[in-house]
Formats: structure tokens, C-alpha cells, sequence
């Protein structure tokens, strides 16, 4: 009953014009967009037109979240749906927190043997399995204004929220396909993953981010980043990593970039 009533108002929500107004932010916010087909526009939009109703939005450090945030963070955020069966628009989704900057948490951070100091540290950006997904704004902006540098936190934090679908983070979100596609994540992620751990020991980090290498979690997000903002370069020098990615995510972002005019200067060098 509650699913039909959801997908009832869902289907209504897309069935109304998309503002003209945000496809300006579009254009102004999110290159991404460009490189898509016709019809992964559309569908682009209608995932926005739902993702902004039904998300939960707050501002921190008394910022008033606009409506030109709540279309670039959405827009960012459903890239990594286009392609997702039974994606559901992140159902673990609570709440998404945007400050206007970087932000300061009070933790407890390790500091070697075994021991823990208390201080702020600044973030950009976190998203908790408890359904929260909090964003810097300005960093937000700037790493979807520069879509080829490979950094982009909502990508990178959404990310997190498609692995801790399954109420883990462990760098392995719900996948479609049954055990032979799990079986396959694990012979491939588990070696890229040391791979990374050594290049970063090494200190000849290439093209994924050698932040990556900090646990399995920050792994897949970092992949997930390199993948849409990278991805000559990851089906390059990282071709298995690309193909169980492309097998995840239902989407080819090589392809798309080496046909994409602000993408032919920097990527098609890489091919």
C-alpha cells in the first residue's frame, strides 16, 4: 500500500514541466551533464524533480539552503542512479546537511600506539550509516565545476550511501546480479585495493587517490570518483576495476568522456 501511494506521487512529481530555472543551475553547476544522451537527460531531470521533494534538507552554521543547492547537490547525487535498478533514490537517505564551507567536528583522533587525542578536525564532507549525508557547499560546487580532476565529494559521499545500503560500510554496495557478480567484486577490488595501499607506501600514487587506500569504504568511493571524473584514465591503467564498476553502476563513462567536447583535451590524451 505505502509503495504504491510512493511510487503514485513519484510519478506525478516527474510528470510536472522541469523548471526552466534549474536547468540554469544545470548548465552553470554541472558539466556531467553535458556528456549525456538525450535520454539519460531526461531521465537525469525526473530523478531530480523527486530526489529535491523528497530529500530532507538543512543548513549548517545558519545557512539557508537555496534552491540552486538542493538542484546541483540532487543532480550530482542521481548521476550515480541512472543506470541502478531498483536504486529507490537512496532509501537510507534521512537527511543531507550543507554548510557553507568546510566544517569543524570535535573526535577523537588517533595518534599512534594505541592512544587517541581529542581536537576538531575539519571536514568537507561524511555521510553516516544513520541516513545523514552532510556536504560543504563551496567544495561541493567547485569539485562538480571541475569534472575531470577526479574529486568530487558528492559523488565520493553518495558513494558511501550505496555501500551502507546494506547497513555496512565495507566497500561492497547491494550489487544486481547474485553471487557470481559478489564473486567477481571480490576478486577484483580486493587487489586493486592493496594495489593502491602499496602505490601510496611507494609514494607513486597515479590516477585513483591515494585517500582511497585508507580502508575498503573509502576504496569504493574513490573508485566511484575516479570513475566518472577519471575514466579513460581508470579503463587505462585500472581495466578490471572500470569493467566491475561499469557492471555495477550500468554505465560507460569512457565512452561518454571521449565523445564530450570539454572532456576531448584532457581524457582522450590518456587513451
Amino acid at each position: 500500500m505505502f509503495s504504491w501511494l510512493r511510487d503514485l506521487r513519484r510519478q506525478q512529481v516527474r510528470s510536472q514541466p522541469f523548471p526552466e530555472e534549474w536547468n540554469t543551475y544545470i548548465e552553470q553547476d554541472v558539466p556531467h551533464d553535458f556528456c549525456l544522451s538525450p535520454d539519460e537527460k531526461r531521465l537525469l531531470r525526473e530523478h531530480i524533480q523527486v530526489f529535491v521533494a523528497e530529500t530532507s534538507w538543512e543548513g549548517g552554521s545558519g545557512l539557508e539552503v537555496a534552491e540552486q543547492m538542493k538542484v546541483t547537490i540532487a543532480a550530482q547525487a542521481c548521476l550515480l542512479l541512472l543506470g541502478l535498478p531498483n536504486h529507490n533514490f537512496y532509501p537510507n537517505l534521512r537527511t543531507v546537511i550543507v554548510y557553507p564551507s568546510a566544517y569543524r567536528i570535535w573526535e577523537n583522533r588517533p595518534v599512534g600506539g594505541g592512544l587517541v587525542q581529542p581536537g576538531y578536525s575539519h571536514r568537507l564532507g561524511e555521510a553516516w550509516l544513520t541516513g545523514q549525508v552532510v556536504l560543504s557547499w563551496d567544495n561541493a560546487r567547485r569539485s562538480c565545476r571541475n569534472p575531470n580532476d577526479g574529486h568530487n565529494v558528492v559523488l565520493h559521499e553518495f558513494a558511501h550511501l550505496l555501500d551502507m545500503r546494506d547497513g555496512y560500510a565495507d566497500g561492497v554496495p547491494v550489487l544486481h546480479e547474485g553471487q557470481a557478480q559478489y564473486d567477481e567484486w571480490a576478486a577484483v577490488m580486493a587487489p586493486e585495493y592493496a594495489r593502491l595501499v602499496e602505490e601510496v607506501q611507494d609514494g607513486r600514487v597515479e590516477v585513483l587517490d591515494g585517500y582511497g587506500a585508507t580502508n575498503h569504504a573509502e576504496f569504493f568511493a574513490v573508485a566511484t570518483e575516479c570513475f566518472f571524473e577519471k575514466p579513460v584514465s581508470l579503463r587505462k591503467r585500472h581495466p578490471r576495476l572500470y569493467e566491475v564498476l561499469q557492471r555495477y553502476y550500468r554505465q560507460d563513462p569512457a565512452t561518454r568522456a571521449l565523445a564530450c567536447r570539454w572532456r576531448e583535451d584532457s581524457d582522450s590524451r590518456e587513451e
